[in-house]
């Protein structure tokens, strides 16, 4: 049994020009003291072509972590786009967030989201150069992918296993699967515990 369940997440400043931060509002439960800190990251996909364009946008230490309900608002610049490839700049990505403990990942929230010009003439006849000051981000909140990993909670792990890119380049085509096999939530069964595998 996982010792740690995300019981809410909420998108903040959505949706939002491209170069403003993520914001994530994460609501999660322990049922029990923790010895060490949980790690999180905010992760972009900037390409489902190569897990190389990938980006790490920030990465946090959350603890001493109690029994009880705890909630943060975890907040990262946006992508560099001159490390993402012109073609994908506009259009549907995804971005992750991740938690892991002990080097071990043991949940994964993905979202799509969609990237363009605010401007209808601009989406219609887009310049050959794209101009990330006039796109527009808009996170789909509604189908949030939840994607759960077993973890041994009380030895600590010889090296961690991140299986992110490999999911965040499934979700990004629209194929694919995870390590194991995920379970697809929305926002009220997110908050509600879902089917009750958490």
């Amino acid at each position: 049994m996982a010792k740690v369940q995300v019981t809410d997440v909420v998108v903040l400043d959505n949706p939002s020009q491209f170069g403003n931060p993520f914001q994530f509002k994460i609501t999660f439960e322990s049922i029990e003291n923790l010895v060490d800190d949980l790690e999180w990251k905010i992760i972009y996909v900037g390409s489902a072509e190569s897990e190389d364009q990938d980006q790490v946008l920030d990465s946090v230490l959350v603890g001493p972590v109690t029994a009880g309900e705890h909630m943060f608002v975890f907040q990262a610049d946006a992508p560099n786009p001159e490390l993402i490839p012109q073609a994908d700049l506009l259009g549907v990505t995804v971005v992750l967030i991740t938690c892991s403990y002990r080097s071990a990942e043991f949940v994964r929230v993905g979202y799509y989201l969609n990237n363009e010009y605010v401007d209808a003439e601009m989406r219609e006849n887009p310049p050959a150069t794209v101009n990330v000051h006039d796109i527009q981000r808009n996170i789909l909140t509604s189908s949030p992918r939840i994607t759960r990993f077993k973890i041994n909670w009380d030895e600590v792990a010889e090296a961690g296993t991140d299986a992110a890119p490999a999911e965040a380049a499934a979700m990004a085509t629209g194929c694919g699967s995870s390590v194991e096999a995920p379970v697809v939530m929305n926002t009220e069964q997110l908050v509600n515990g879902g089917n009750g595998a958490w």
